[in-house]
């Protein structure tokens, strides 16, 4: 890419360089060419004032040097016709052209001829009495003057050349720099297999805002969304091996426990049978989890509008079902939202089941559903010991269990899915310790209002 990146400038600077030498030429040429006319004209002058007043007398058979090198001769309509001066008798060549200006039917015009071996520029302009002049002047010093004029255009156009090259590839390689630190990173990453690498822009070009510089801005930012993103999956794998480990042991026991059903009473064989069953159930809901957790976003297909209201009426009387001993309370604004029923579902769930496990007995978990302009929020009120100021950056955590969740059933994947799903619907889930215990979570998400007659879209 830097070559041809040079190749592409020094060629469009060559050309501008080659073209601007060319044009050059071409005006120096014109400009001395000019130069001569002018002076022929000038000559002509004095030649007419000279021979003012006087007859048409001989024509002129030889040279004549007036103030500069020239010829001259004055010629009628008849010259070189039978009967008229013979073209012997003349200096320099009479055409039927040179014929016409005598005779008055053409203007005076300029033409290049040879003359005794040198080239030479002639005038041919009319004079009274059916005459016209020709004066020519040696064009020696025009061809000298444009032949040392190409000749130093010519080397000004090589070292231009020769400059271009040069500033090409040095530009190339300025305007270049990131990019070649992006692929020496990204070589490194692809050899180390560690996205913790980073390009580092010198100070000069850090504050500067061009196409590269954001290039290089933008392989950064995504280098440090995938040292994250591999980071999590490694404290996944982490946890998860951790978490699974005790339940896996424990059903390794009671599995070798029940191979030898016949050492063992009913009592214990039934035991054994009812404690494997719950770990069973235990690790495929953890791996349930995992499983869930492990999408970051989802299915577009399945995203349809519903009425959030409903919703979470239905996952409160499935709470209270699995709660029993514990009150919920609702206030549901009637609102519609856009998401995956059965995630959104999952997500209210899991809230009112971490509400649930921390209320203490009689005391209630209070829902409530608010519309704000095109903002819905549902809040999940609980009465229990709260969220300890240490533990509160940490709940949405996986596998995070405060020393108070210990000794309670639970995985410690609840509030991280809740998240996941929140984050995965563009809404915000956050965590809040209110002033008078208990803990409240708030869901705040795109919404509006539910029409009078608004379909049912949750089931």
């Amino acid at each position: 890419m830097r070559t041809r990146l040079a190749l592409i400038t020094s060629a469009a600077v060559a050309l501008v360089a080659l073209g601007g030498c060319a044009a050059a030429y071409v005006v120096i040429r014109h400009e001395l060419v000019r130069q001569l006319d002018l002076q022929l004209t000038q000559q002509a002058t004095l030649v007419h004032q000279e021979k003012r007043g006087q007859g048409p007398g001989p024509l002129y058979g030889e040279c004549v040097w007036l103030a500069a090198p020239a010829c001259a001769q004055i010629v009628t309509d008849r010259t070189g016709t039978p009967g008229g001066p013979r073209d012997e008798d003349l200096v320099l060549p009479v055409g039927e052209a040179t014929r016409q200006v005598a005779a008055g039917g053409r203007a005076a015009y300029y033409s290049d001829i040879t003359l005794r071996g040198h080239r030479m520029r002639m005038l041919t302009t009319p004079q009274p009495g059916n005459r016209a002049l020709q004066l020519a002047i040696r064009a020696d010093t025009v061809d000298q003057g444009v032949r040392r004029a190409g000749g130093l255009l010519a080397a000004v156009g090589a070292a231009g050349v020769l400059l271009a090259a040069v500033l090409g590839y040095l530009a190339s390689r300025a305007a270049l720099a990131p990019v070649t630190r992006l692929t020496a990173t990204a070589e490194r990453i692809a050899a180390t297999r560690d996205p913790a690498h980073r390009i580092e822009l010198p100070a000069a070009e850090a504050h500067r805002r061009d196409e590269v510089t954001r290039l290089a801005d933008s392989f950064n930012t995504m280098l440090g969304e995938l040292e994250q993103s591999v980071a999590a999956q490694r404290r996944l794998v982490a946890d998860a091996s951790h978490e699974l480990r005790t339940p896996l042991t424990a059903l390794r026991t009671n599995a070798e426990l029940l191979a030898r059903a016949e050492r063992l009473t009913p009592a214990q064989r039934d035991r054994a049978a009812g404690a494997l069953g719950r770990q069973l159930r235990e690790v495929t809901g953890l791996v349930n989890d995992l499983i869930e957790l492990a999408r970051d976003e989802e299915p577009q297909p399945l995203v349809e509008p519903l009425r959030l209201d409903r919703l979470a009426a239905r996952c409160v009387e499935d709470a209270r079902g699995h709660w029993p001993d514990t009150s919920f309370g609702a206030e549901l604004a009637p609102c519609v939202v856009r998401g995956v029923p059965a995630r959104l579902a999952r997500l209210l769930s899991n809230l009112l089941d971490n509400a649930a496990k921390f209320s203490p007995p009689g005391t209630p978990v209070e829902v409530a559903l608010t519309l704000s302009g095109r903002t819905v929020e549902l809040t999940v009120r609980d009465h229990g010991p709260g969220i300890a100021a240490a533990d509160l950056p940490y709940v949405f955590d996986r596998f995070y269990r405060s020393r108070e969740a210990r000794a309670l059933p639970g995985s410690g994947l609840g509030l991280a899915m809740a998240r996941q799903i929140a984050r995965a619907h563009g809404a915000e889930l956050t965590a809040e310790r209110p002033e008078d215990g208990g803990a409240r979570f708030r869901l705040r998400l795109p919404g509006e209002a539910a029409p009078r007659e608004a379909p049912e879209a949750a089931s």
